[in-house]
């Protein structure tokens, strides 16, 4: 039974020579603690193991698997804050990620024109009258087509918004 519950009983799987450590150091301490009146330190506890003290930190750490801590405990007692709202869910690079990929499926739905004026206008950084003079076009035209690209590109950000029907967006589609 005892074997049983050592085998299976653990969050994580840990090896069975780390469970053993984990387990006569447990055992260590509580001894360490009643005969010397505190709490022992890591050399302590490795030389009653006669283990190295890396042994010690790691059979610790696997101590934790075997008792897990619960998201919802607070980190500490001057804090209520629970261990879940710390974990990082706002890093910097995933939104990053999500943004360009979002932008890349919108950008797809332009034709290739509107890309490539887009492309020359915040990539390239021309002006529209450079533009107009790469495209061989008027500097009027590349106006209307990156207004209704970024137009396009805003209505599909934010669903909902620019459904107005206005004359001049649907002036602007025909060009």
């Amino acid at each position: 039974m005892k074997r049983y519950f050592r085998d299976l009983g653990w969050a994580v799987r840990v090896p069975r020579s780390l469970q053993e450590l984990a387990a006569s150091v447990e055992d260590v301490i509580e001894e360490l603690t009643g005969e010397l009146g505190r709490t022992p330190t890591t050399n302590e506890i490795a030389r009653r193991c006669d283990v190295s003290p890396e042994g010690v930190l790691d059979a610790r750490a696997a101590i934790s698997a075997h008792h897990p801590d619960s998201l919802d405990r607070p980190t500490d007692d001057a804090e209520l804050e629970p261990r879940a709202a710390r974990l990082s869910d706002e890093e910097r690079g995933y939104r990053r990620v999500e943004r360009a990929s979002d932008l890349d499926r919108m950008l797809a739905s332009l034709s290739d024109r509107e890309r490539l004026i887009l492309r020359l206008r915040f990539e390239a950084d021309l002006v529209q009258r450079e533009i107009a003079a790469h495209l061989g076009v008027s500097q009027m035209q590349v106006s209307r087509l990156l207004r209704h690209a970024i137009e396009k590109l805003r209505d599909m950000a934010e669903p909902g918004a620019g459904q107005t029907g206005s004359p001049a967006r649907e002036r602007d589609t025909r060009d």
